[in-house]
């Protein structure tokens, strides 16, 4: 009896440690599997926060909002966005002059006029101004443009709020009324 005491403490031992050994593999292999699906979520969120950053338009909004200046916002953000970036608009403007529903698009300026502006800037020498940018101009503003009557000033406005923004002044091609020779004609007073 003696010799099989021993013997069975052995066994004993040896299955205290054996068990011991396969907790702590058991523990490795739960705990591995945890550590990489930690890994792959970082992973993930980095992709989508650089996505997110990519898909930003830098627009310059000027005129009469109170914080003039160049503005990042989110990839299909419209005009009011801006206006509301930069401040809000000044007691002084004239925001029925401006199609706030507009998209922005990357590269663009957003000029909000002041009251009374618009009729002396329709009036003035085009050139003193710069071109009129056809993202933002509205129906009257386009109507002044040589060769561009009433009809064909709102067939350029529905045509961008169909099919998005200008992207150039070639776009203008597309617009029922609007054939090379005008096209040719409205190339310097007009930007997108």
């Amino acid at each position: 009896m003696t010799s099989s005491l021993p013997l069975s403490r052995r066994q004993a031992l040896l299955g205290a440690v054996l068990l011991i050994v396969a907790l702590a593999l058991g523990g490795r292999l739960l705990g591995g599997r945890s550590e990489a699906s930690t890994v792959v979520e970082p992973a993930a969120a980095v992709v989508s926060t650089a996505a997110v950053e990519r898909a930003q338009v830098v627009v310059h909004v000027t005129g009469a909002v109170r914080q003039p200046g160049l503005y990042a916002l989110d990839d299909g953000s419209r005009v009011a966005d801006a206006v509301a970036r930069a401040g809000g608009p000044t007691a002084k403007a004239d925001l029925a002059a401006v199609n706030l529903a507009a998209p922005l698009v990357d590269g663009t300026q957003v000029l909000v006029p002041r009251r009374g502006a618009g009729a002396r800037a329709a009036g003035a020498a085009g050139a003193a101004a710069g071109p009129l940018r056809l993202n933002t101009a509205t129906v009257e503003q386009l109507d002044a443009l040589p060769g561009i009557g009433p009809v064909t000033a709102e067939r350029i406005v529905e045509y961008r709020e169909q099919n998005g923004p200008f992207r150039s002044v070639d776009d203008l091609d597309a617009v029922a009324g609007i054939g090379p020779s005008r096209l040719d004609q409205l190339r310097d007073l007009v930007a997108p």
